[in-house]
């Protein structure tokens, strides 16, 4: 059983974008970490390996050349790992540019397709993407 609070006033539902609260009895509080996401069980899985579109941001803005092997912190809904990069068809993405990438987290994350995601390289916002296929 949960309860749900938007802005100290209980609702019966919550859905996505919502900045809610929510009371899960029966659930010890150090059994919940930032990263966790709360779902309708076999809704959702994690998984440490996806395929995506990455789009870099320009140099100004933080952007860097990007190669195979790159080691970058992935940042999806309020999960934070780190990954490395897999380049397919090209040797290096270069800033305003965009490749297909598979990344191969250190850490499992609840994932879905067509989902979101940004990332950073040395320290700095370096780029986006979008989740384009799941291992089955």
């Amino acid at each position: 059983m949960a309860d749900i609070d938007a802005s100290h006033v209980h609702i019966d539902e919550a859905g996505a974008d919502m900045n809610v609260g929510v009371l899960l009895r029966g659930i010890a509080a150090d059994a919940v970490e930032r990263g966790h996401v709360l779902a309708t069980p076999g809704s959702i899985s994690a998984h440490a390996c996806f395929a995506a579109d990455i789009t870099l941001l320009s140099e100004e803005q933080g952007g860097a050349d990007v190669v195979s092997g790159d080691r970058l912190g992935f940042h999806t809904r309020s999960a934070a790992v780190w990954g490395t990069v897999t380049l397919h068809g090209v040797d290096v993405v270069r800033p305003l540019h965009g490749a297909e990438v598979t990344v191969t987290l250190e850490e499992p994350v609840a994932l879905e397709e067509a989902q979101p995601f940004a990332f950073r390289q040395r320290g700095r916002a370096a780029g986006s993407g979008t989740v384009t296929r799941l291992p089955r």
